[in-house]
């Protein structure tokens, strides 16, 4: 019989999801998720796109009674809805063109253990209503087949969508908005919680030095500032892939200016950084261009497109800040 879990690369058990930071909004969040992980409540996780929604249901998943059994992610954007509903519920041989032999369906996959159902603002009203029904009957159905089998699974959503809302355009099923809502989580924006930003910085660059087998690298003061000066609209996912972007970039034990990608210095130099933080703008263009310029090995062309800027533009700021060349 085919298994989601032989195709499904997010399917974990027993590896260990960190939740790093120890602001006051996220100190909360953790204590909350230590609660409910106990318990076999549904769960809805709520926040912006790349807040660590995942990572949160992962990390419920993983201090529940649960944790030795499956975890099973599931993106209901993904996939369209004739098969989305074949994938969720599973389907026996023959249900449907090409079904050659029975799939378990992500639902008895999550068996015994947790179904994360991601984005779940974008499942369809059919979708919803058979979603409703294994919840309250603890039974599935495949496709393609009458009989009903007994399903033991803990299902977490997620969504950055408002469902409430979704529910009063008759976009969402109101039964199953108040069957899922048993507990609410909210994963605040990485821009209201700065406390997190820099152990989250650390622990990314942590794990590609782990990735790849190299020495951990540590983050200069400059670029700690304009981490923390940054809007992360991508949130958490937006600063991972920063550093792994420095982390590919940088030649010495530091990240530097120059390492990181040219977008986060746009509000430095539009006069984001804060007032008294010490560092003044002026001072990061100096040391970003220097940067830039020993990394190209003072080559002005090379340098300008480390800085993503035009070799004219270079020429005018190593003018102005007077910045000296070998």
């Amino acid at each position: 019989m085919n298994s989601p879990l032989e195709n499904n690369p997010g399917i974990a058990l027993g590896v260990k999801t960190p939740l790093v930071g120890s602001s006051p909004m996220m100190s909360a969040v953790k204590r909350i998720a230590a609660r409910i992980a106990a318990r076999r409540s549904t769960v809805i996780i709520l926040g912006e796109t790349g807040t660590g929604k995942e990572m949160l249901a992962r990390y419920i998943h993983e201090h529940s009674p649960r944790a030795a059994k499956p975890f099973v992610p599931v993106d209901c954007s993904s996939l369209s809805e004739g098969l989305f509903e074949s994938e969720l519920f599973g389907h026996v041989k023959g249900a449907y063109t090409g079904a050659t032999r029975d799939s378990l369906g992500f639902i008895r996959a999550a068996d015994g253990g947790t179904l994360f159902l991601d984005e779940i603002g974008n499942l369809s009203l059919p979708l919803q209503a058979k979603l409703l029904r294994v919840l309250q009957e603890k039974r599935v159905v495949p496709v393609g087949d009458s009989r009903p089998r007994p399903v033991d699974v803990r299902v977490i959503a997620a969504t950055n969508a408002n469902l409430s809302e979704l529910a009063q355009r008759g976009r969402f099923r109101q039964d199953l908005l108040f069957r899922l809502s048993v507990m609410v989580l909210e994963l605040p924006p990485l821009r209201d919680r700065p406390e997190d930003i820099l152990p989250l910085a650390q622990h990314f660059l942590d794990l590609q030095a782990e990735l790849y087998g190299e020495a951990a690298k540590t983050i200069s003061p400059a670029v700690s500032q304009v981490l923390q000066c940054y809007a992360w609209p991508g949130n958490v996912r937006d600063l991972a892939n920063v550093m792994e972007h420095a982390h590919v970039l940088a030649t010495g034990e530091t990240i530097e200016l120059s390492d990181i990608p040219p977008r986060l210095l746009a509000p430095v130099r539009s006069g984001a950084v804060a007032e008294g933080s010490g560092l003044r703008l002026e001072e990061v263009e100096r040391r970003t261009i220097a940067e830039a310029l020993k990394k190209a090995n003072y080559n002005k062309a090379a340098a300008a497109r480390l800085l993503g800027i035009n070799v004219q533009r270079l020429r005018r700021l190593i003018g102005r800040l007077e910045i000296p060349l070998l």
